[in-house]
């Protein structure tokens, strides 16, 4: 939104909705791209110590990320459907579902790359909301 001189509160009030509309846009934009980093990155983590070892790759392509937008509201989710995914992050001590004995240690992909990429995230959308407004 450019600045200027307003002649009367209706055009101020225009010029802020047509700023607020695009400031939304922008921070979508913003959070798409912040979710596909993030993605790039935890499959970075998962490929080898660390991390979790590659051993298909299959899980490493598991992770996926989605934005969805209502109104102002911007959500991105980023994940994995995987069964190993908690086990890998957080480690696992105990008997499973099938009676094996496990002591498995964490490798952390996922913490690790939210604490990178979260700070440029921040950055990324204040920028687009500055630039927008």
């Amino acid at each position: 939104m450019s600045g200027g001189t307003f002649q009367s509160p209706a055009q101020l009030a225009a010029a802020l909705n047509r700023g607020g509309k695009e400031a939304v846009s922008a921070a979508e934009t913003a959070m798409r791209h912040g979710a596909k980093t993030l993605v790039v990155q935890v499959q970075r983590n998962a490929s080898g110590r660390p991390g979790p070892r590659v051993i298909t790759g299959k899980y490493r392509a598991s992770w996926q990320s989605d934005v969805h937008r209502a109104g102002t509201v911007i959500v991105a989710e980023v994940g994995t459907n995987a069964p190993q995914g908690r086990r890998l992050e957080f480690g696992f001590v105990g008997v499973d579902s099938l009676g094996r004995h496990y002591n498995q240690p964490p490798y952390p992909h996922l913490g690790p790359a939210v604490e990178q990429t979260g700070p440029v995230l921040v950055r990324a959308l204040g920028h687009a909301v500055t630039e927008a407004l």
